[in-house]
């Protein structure tokens, strides 16, 4: 059935079940931007060494968008990486055939993962982390565009009452040279009021403070950058509390930062084993992770000082 061109409510519909609202932040360059450095940052948790002839770029990338990546023997390449397509189930239900598309590499047979071919994968249900990544862009590109309107809408506004298009000009040009800054504006004495000399001018907003959040808006940006990093093993102190932390608070959250990112370790090392296993004439092979483990570990009793937005100590 066509559905192009579709209605709203067409839309809706084949929207709901993966949009909570109608609010979409996904197809917005502010969105791609945040998308594109949190998914860098992802990257920089772990080190790898790959065989020469391996590009880096295409590795890490297929590995953390798609979640795996398959390891292959070629007569024209040698043994590359190449984004693969698995299929078929064991008695564990687990894929256990692979089969590679690539115009360069046309006709390539299906391969069985562990005998012929290896399998990397980064997380133990075959997934990558852009559902990660697209959520905290998501909610940054929102916070982002916030803190913007809110900055515009915090600026000073005026009100003028014109009995004519001559008079609108005049309080233009009067309104443009107070924001030029010039110490001494004359004006004609057709803007005041003829009865009791008062302006025809008024403040739109007069409380601009209490309109004003952006500081706010900047906190909570970071607090969705803390939070990302924390999900991605970056390590970070996550407090916002005014008050001194306790070691224990500390080495809670270390421990959070590091949950994912260490199953996720041991989870591409296994990999690593099988292509070793398959491939033992393939040369260096590893990963590690950048931020070591005693950045994160728990440290000698100590209190830490946190700042908020409450004020600090």
């Amino acid at each position: 059935m066509a559905l192009i061109p579709a209605s709203y409510e067409t839309v809706n519909l084949m929207t709901s079940a993966v949009s909570p609202s109608t609010v979409h932040t996904s197809n917005n360059a502010l969105a791609w931007y945040f998308r594109k450095y949190l998914f860098q940052k992802a990257l920089s948790v772990f080190e790898f060494d790959l065989p020469e002839g391996w590009d880096p770029t295409y590795f890490m990338y297929t590995l953390f968008a798609c979640g795996y990546i398959g390891v292959v023997k070629t007569d024209q390449f040698g043994i590359i990486p190449q984004r693969a397509n698995i299929y078929g189930f064991d008695v564990y239900r687990l894929p256990y055939k692979m089969r590679i598309a690539n115009p360069l590499l046309p006709g390539y047979p299906e391969k069985t993962i562990g005998k012929d071919c290896a399998l990397i994968k980064l997380q133990p249900n075959y997934s990558g982390i852009l559902d990660i990544v697209y959520y905290y862009a998501d909610m940054l590109a929102l916070t982002s565009e916030a803190a913007s309107m809110n900055l515009i809408n915090s600026k000073l506004s005026y009100v003028f009452i014109a009995n004519g298009g001559v008079k609108a000009e005049s309080f233009k040009k009067m309104y443009d040279q107070i924001a030029a800054g010039n110490p001494a504006v004359v004006v004609d004495k057709g803007l005041f009021d003829q009865a009791d000399g008062s302006p025809k001018w008024d403040v739109f907003n007069q409380n601009l403070r209490n309109n004003y959040i952006t500081g706010d808006l900047m906190a909570d940006l970071h607090r969705w950058i803390n939070l990302f990093n924390t999900d991605i093993g970056i390590p970070n102190a996550n407090f916002e509390k005014s008050e001194r932390l306790i070691t224990d608070e500390v080495n809670a959250n270390n421990i959070d930062c590091m949950s994912k990112a260490v199953l996720w370790l041991q989870t591409m090392k296994e990999g690593i084993e099988q292509v070793k296993k398959v491939f033992p004439d393939l040369g260096p092979l590893d990963v590690r992770m950048r931020f070591s483990e005693a950045e994160n570990a728990p440290g000698d009793e100590r209190e830490v000082e946190t700042y908020g937005s409450e004020g600090t100590d």
